[in-house]
């Protein structure tokens, strides 16, 4: 059984939601208790609601109905700056192999012509909690697995609790103020909106928050939504909590993005890396330059190399970077992707250190050596 084991924070603050589906019944015509740890039934034919106790060993049971569910059973509890529980949740599209009945996801973002989505909460007090909408996306069309970015919609907040990362400002979306946090949590980037104030329901473009996404350099258009989903995760207490109604609908329409060229064009093979790198014991950053040192510009980019044992690459900017084994692969994203003759384009990530430090010596650009500045 696959599952995603969510991480603390490097600062030893919270985390994001944990999903687990196993798809262990068909539809939910009646109501249906579930108490299986990971399992999970279908509701109208079209989206899969899942208990994914995954927290703790304790037992937690919903209540299944034609439009939603309800925690019955809340046994375990966990400390506040460490991970919930349990993420009980209806979702559209694919997770873990659990894909819901005749979704068209995952979709290329730039084929997207609307993405819309409903939901009402039923919350509770005493307990400790958030009520969570997640959007999962990735690089590639992921039906199983850890997906690389994880969007977070917080519409309530009970207790102390924050999301993984940092404050990095505001932002005015689905006719609301939302606080945006930012982090890492070692295995996917998220990037989280939090209401100042309890929402019990919502009806807004799930578009609006992957374009905001976008904007902000942790996705480009050429990436895939692969599902959306709305549940809560429970720290202490939670029994009551329901999501009482949810819909969703991914339409169509756009343009397919061409991804970048991974092979030179003629001209393109003049480059030059700068790379400058800061560590501690047991993590570091890199800012990563790159010039166009021929006298053609560059369409496109795709820079790769290797990085010394011990690395592990957790959060980027200005750039999609991935990781397998030592070797990293870093794309443009939509707003540096041409670098003029003698022009620069530049990216950052943080990582994981395990032993003494020290930086790559070689790169190759779009399928040509760079040289080292």
């Amino acid at each position: 059984m696959k599952r995603q084991l969510r991480a603390l924070a490097a600062a030893g603050l919270l985390l994001g939601s944990s999903l687990v589906a196993v798809a262990l019944g068909g539809n939910a015509s009646a109501d249906t208790q579930i108490c299986e740890q990971y399992g999970s039934t279908v509701i109208q034919s079209r989206y899969v609601v899942q208990n994914n106790r995954w927290g703790t060993t304790a037992q937690q049971c919903i209540n299944v109905t034609g439009s939603g569910f309800e925690i019955t059973t809340q046994n375990g509890s966990s400390p506040t700056n460490g991970a919930p529980t349990a993420y009980p949740s209806v979702f559209f599209g694919c997770h873990y192999t659990n894909c819901s009945p005749g979704t068209n996801l995952p979709i290329q973002v730039s084929q997207i012509s609307s993405a819309t989505s409903s939901i009402s909460y039923r919350y509770v007090s005493g307990a400790t909690y958030n009520a969570s909408y997640d959007i999962w996306l990735d690089p590639s069309p992921k039906r199983d697995g850890v997906n690389q970015m994880e969007i977070m919609i917080w519409l309530n907040r009970q207790g102390p609790i924050q999301p993984i990362g940092s404050v990095v400002g505001t932002t005015n979306l689905a006719g609301r103020t939302w606080e945006v946090w930012r982090g890492s949590n070692g295995s996917n980037n998220v990037i989280s909106y939090v209401a100042p104030s309890a929402i019990s329901s919502l009806n807004f473009s799930v578009l609006d928050f992957i374009n905001d996404v976008r904007n902000r350099g942790a996705i480009t258009n050429s990436w895939y939504l692969t599902s959306i989903q709305a549940g809560f995760e429970p720290w202490q207490g939670g029994v009551g909590l329901a999501v009482t109604s949810f819909s969703a609908a991914v339409n169509g329409g756009g343009n397919p993005t061409t991804p970048p060229p991974t092979t030179p064009p003629p001209g393109n093979a003049a480059c030059a890396v700068k790379y400058t790198a800061n560590s501690w014991n047991n993590g570091f950053t890199a800012d990563v330059q790159i010039t166009n040192t021929g006298s053609s510009a560059i369409n496109g980019w795709t820079l790769t190399y290797s990085l010394p044992g011990g690395q592990q690459v957790t959060n980027a900017w200005n750039a999609t970077v991935s990781q397998s084994g030592s070797t990293v692969t870093a794309r443009n994203t939509g707003h540096n992707g041409s670098v003029a003759p003698g022009g620069t384009a530049s990216f950052g990530y943080q990582g994981t250190l395990n032993g003494s430090y020290s930086s790559p010596t070689s790169f190759t650009l779009n399928g040509a050596t760079c040289s080292r500045k």
